[in-house]
């Protein structure tokens, strides 16, 4: 029998990776809470380590800290079946995420980490790792990124070097909006650069709250008009998420909606990245999910069903199950 085309990773997650710490209370503040759940986390390894639980060979690119928590974060990885050996280790210290809970799972973040290793990822070490990829078998491949590393110099530069090397090799490109106001200084700046990097991708996805930050202001006619924006640019498709009351996904010729199944939630820490992983996996699998309404539909819904399941337990990649029993949730 002869072995599969393909026999490295397709999806190369660029960005940050970081320790959340998750209040072990239900519903406990920042000032309330007293006991944490240790979890690794950043948007991007939570989507590598997403799309990986569905079966999409993944790996990352990304800077941690020489310290405990680099050493730890890399190790999560790699026990999640996630390809690390492009996360480099600095004399830098590795973020760290205090993440508080509301009584129904919403989440605030407290950030710390002064110059962390993530803002270091160097242009040379992330192009080299979509090079490498692109030698590491056949088929279609994604280079997905978020905006966290878009907030400084030298990572700003590394994902505009992935970016060009992933579009030379005819790549997909995926963006998760993401904003976290805590690591810009000037809001404006994080609103012009987050909605360039946006522009890049063929794959972008932000919940409703974040379209409203990149449009100026809310409601359907800037959501509207955000999406117009972005599909008359590279993207062939903009999924909007919005937490417990699912998702949207917009194209040229159909939008199509998708709820998001009612279950007991108790941390809702990773749920859009789980989304993200999920839609990437159909996109890379299922060639043309996103050619006509009924497949953006189908994986939109599998997409949601899975956010909604991660939901269940506490921390983001802890969370994430596989595609059996994301399968059994589906079935019963």
């Amino acid at each position: 029998m002869s072995a599969p085309a393909h026999v490295g990773p397709r999806l190369l997650c660029l960005g940050e990776l970081l320790v959340d710490m998750v209040p072990s209370e239900p519903g406990a503040s920042l000032t309330e809470a007293r006991a944490y759940l240790w979890a690794a986390g950043g948007a991007p390894a939570n989507v590598a380590v997403a799309a990986a639980r569905l079966g999409t060979p993944s790996a990352v690119v990304a800077a941690v800290g020489d310290d405990p928590f680099g050493a730890a974060l890399v190790a999560e990885l790699e026990r999640a079946g996630v390809v690390a050996s492009d996360v480099v280790r600095l004399p830098r210290p590795t973020a760290v995420a205090f993440v508080a809970l509301g009584a129904a799972g919403e989440r605030d973040f407290l950030f710390y980490g002064h110059d962390p290793a993530h803002d270091h990822l160097d242009p040379e070490r992330a192009v080299a790792a979509v090079r490498r990829l692109a030698d590491a078998g056949e088929g279609a491949r994604c280079l997905h990124f978020g905006s966290v590393c878009l907030a400084r110099d030298p990572a700003r530069e590394a994902t505009a070097a992935a970016i060009a090397a992933a579009r030379a090799g005819g790549w997909l490109v995926s963006c998760d909006v993401n904003v976290r106001t805590a690591f810009w200084a000037d809001l404006d700046e994080a609103r012009a650069v987050i909605g360039r990097f946006a522009a890049e991708a063929d794959v972008v996805k932000l919940s409703a709250e974040e379209a409203a930050f990149l449009a100026g202001g809310s409601g359907d006619a800037a959501e509207a008009e955000l999406t117009d924006a972005l599909l008359k640019g590279r993207a062939r498709v903009v999924v909007i998420s919005r937490g417990a009351d699912g998702a949207t996904a917009y194209a040229w010729g159909y939008r199509v909606d998708a709820p998001a199944p009612r279950v007991p939630s108790v941390d809702t820490t990773g749920a859009g990245d789980a989304l993200t992983g999920a839609l990437l996996a159909a996109t890379l699998t299922r060639p043309g999910t996103w050619d006509d309404a009924a497949g953006a539909q189908a994986a939109l819904e599998r997409a949601c069903a899975f956010a909604a399941l991660t939901t269940t337990r506490r921390g983001a990649i802890p969370a994430y199950p596989d595609a059996a029993a994301l399968e059994a949730f589906l079935s019963g």
